[in-house]
């Protein structure tokens, strides 16, 4: 915890180290696992089990209501993690503050090499070491970005955004991404585009879903991959993606969102294109506990 402004966050945010440093025994790089919540992490045992054995090889920040009050075991990784946070509203713009939030607390320490957006409805697909490895080996970034001429892609743009932001230049994607230290730094320093959506991406712009692919598609594009890594189904339409409950956790369906799907991944093909899936419920938590270490290889 810290008593430090926004404004004062992002400032020193800014400022930290760009250039990764070399890993040696007194710094080795890890992995930011940070979770946006509307109060506790829901599925925290899992997660106990995903992180457990491999410490200071990851950090974990959770940004939950600043209405809530609930206590966390001493025992318990997520204890102590929650950083100073602000009320945040669904389909609002302050989305982006907490994910900025969250960024800028995480590049307060210079091991934090990779960044991981995450909620309360987030599990892993695969063990720790894996999914550690994919991330640091990788060349490229993980933000979903396409261009959708739809009513919700292109018809969210605001003709008001230019000549900063032009309609051709305007993108859509998921919102929970995984990104590199040098990305992270640019979008805490970000003082060009995120004003103008600040002002301008509202009353259904839905911003979450169209900042970071817009801010990267123009400044970052070379080494964005534009997919993200974390599963998820929209397939039955809606505002929301599909809930999984109890019944809905098997050996098959966690086996079809490891190896389902194919992708490219440092410019080879691979099966194992999502480390991350929601949105489950905590209904669905003994189940996975159940197969965690079957299907994931937890230890």
């Amino acid at each position: 915890m810290h008593n430090m402004s926004d404004e004062e966050l992002l400032w020193k945010a800014s400022m930290v180290p760009k250039i990764k440093e070399i890993p040696s025994k007194h710094h080795t790089p890890k992995v930011a696992f940070m979770f946006l919540t509307k109060g506790p992490v829901l599925l925290a045992p899992l997660w106990e089990k995903f992180f457990k054995g491999n410490e200071g090889l990851f950090s974990i920040y959770v940004h939950s209501s600043p209405y809530f009050n609930g206590t966390v075991p001493q025992s318990s990784v997520f204890h102590g993690r929650r950083i100073p946070s602000k009320e945040v509203r669904w389909g609002d713009f302050n989305l982006i503050g907490a994910e900025r939030r969250l960024l800028a607390n995480a590049l307060l320490d210079s091991s934090n090499q990779r960044f991981v957006l995450l909620s309360e409805a987030c599990i892993p697909l695969f063990n720790f070491s894996t999914i550690y490895k994919y991330l640091m080996n990788s060349t490229q970034t993980f933000i979903e970005a396409y261009d959708f001429p739809g009513q919700v892609g292109r018809g969210r743009y605001n003709p008001r955004m230019k000549p900063y932001i032009k309609l051709s230049q305007w993108r859509k994607g998921s919102q929970w991404f995984q990104i590199d230290r040098a990305l992270a730094i640019e979008i805490v320093s970000d003082q060009r585009y995120y004003p103008v959506f600040k002002k301008y991406c509202r009353n259904g712009c839905y911003g979450d879903e169209h900042y970071l692919p817009t801010l990267v598609s123009i400044k970052f594009w070379e080494r964005n991959s534009n997919r993200t890594l974390t599963w998820v189904d929209w397939s039955k339409g809606g505002a929301h993606p599909s809930r999984y409950m109890r019944m809905n956790v098997t050996i098959g369906f966690l086996k079809k969102l490891r190896h389902g799907s194919m992708c490219q991944y440092n410019g080879e093909t691979t099966n194992i294109c999502h480390l991350f899936a929601r949105k489950f419920m905590p209904h669905a938590l003994d189940r996975l506990l159940r197969f965690a270490p079957q299907i994931m290889q937890f230890n």
